[in-house]
Order: structure tokens, then C-alpha cells, then sequence
């Protein structure tokens, strides 16, 4: 089982973006967990972080991966173009959040992702991306 974590924009700033929001926890500490789970689970793990759009869309029509697990951050709400890459890869997709972005700001509820995507993770902090990847585990193994 091989899936893939996409980190999106302003991801690698976690510990020091917004902390009241975001957490304290760094985008390594979020991998290293991710990395812990992967080997328990026995899911082979590999992830990016980008802030670039072109090369987030680039890396899902490489298609070297069973899954997705996504937080495409505040591209979430604006890029058509990556919805069009996640419906056309044909894989299992699972977008997630750390924050709610659903008690957010009004323009933060829409997501283009999820329409296309297995299903949402959001508002639990790390353990958002954890929950993902158990979820994960379980559809794969279906």
C-alpha cells in the first residue's frame, strides 16, 4: 500500500504561523508521526510540501501511489485546476485540515476538493492527518 501526503501552501511555516490555529507542532513533527503510523499500519508513506500549485497537480498526475492524502490549504478554496487533477488521477483521495475551516471564515467553507475527494478530515489538529491515514489503511485494504 503506497500513499501520498501533500502538504500545500504555508504548511512547512506550522509552529510559527498562527499557533492560536494551527498548533504548535511543525510540519517535521507531523511527518515524523505520519512515518510512525505508515510502519505500524505497514503503508509505505511518502509526502511533499509545496507552495507552488503547478507543482502540487504535477505531483498527483504522477500517479506512484494507491492514495492521496491532501491539505491543499488555501488552495482548498480556489484552485479548480488541482480539483481537476484529483478527479482525473482516479485514486482514492482524502482531503484534510487542521483547523475546522468549516467555523472559519465564510470564504474557507468551500472546499473544491471535497466533491471529489473519499471523504474530509478537518479541525483535529495533527490528528487530523492520523485519522486520514488509518481511514486510509481501511480503504485500501478493501
Amino acid at each position: 500500500m503506497k500513499v501520498f501526503v501533500i502538504h500545500g501552501p504555508n504548511l512547512n511555516m506550522l509552529g510559527t504561523r498562527e499557533p492560536e490555529i494551527y498548533g504548535s507542532f511543525t510540519l517535521e513533527d507531523v511527518n515524523k508521526r505520519l512515518m510512525s503510523l505508515a510502519s505500524e499500519l505497514d503503508i509505505e508513506l511518502s509526502t511533499i510540501q509545496s507552495n507552488s500549485e503547478a507543482e502540487i497537480i504535477d505531483a498527483i498526475q504522477k500517479k506512484d501511489y494507491d492514495l492521496i492524502i491532501i491539505n491543499p490549504a488555501a488552495y482548498t478554496h480556489t484552485s479548480i485546476a488541482i480539483r481537476d487533477s484529483v478527479s482525473a488521477a482516479g485514486k482514492p483521495v482524502i482531503e484534510v485540515h487542521i483547523s475546522n475551516i468549516h467555523k472559519r471564515e465564510e470564504f474557507r467553507r468551500r472546499s473544491y476538493i471535497a466533491e471529489v475527494s473519499y471523504g474530509q478530515i478537518s479541525g483535529f489538529g495533527v490528528d487530523s492527518y492520523l485519522l486520514a491515514l488509518r481511514a486510509a489503511k481501511n480503504i485500501l485494504s478493501k
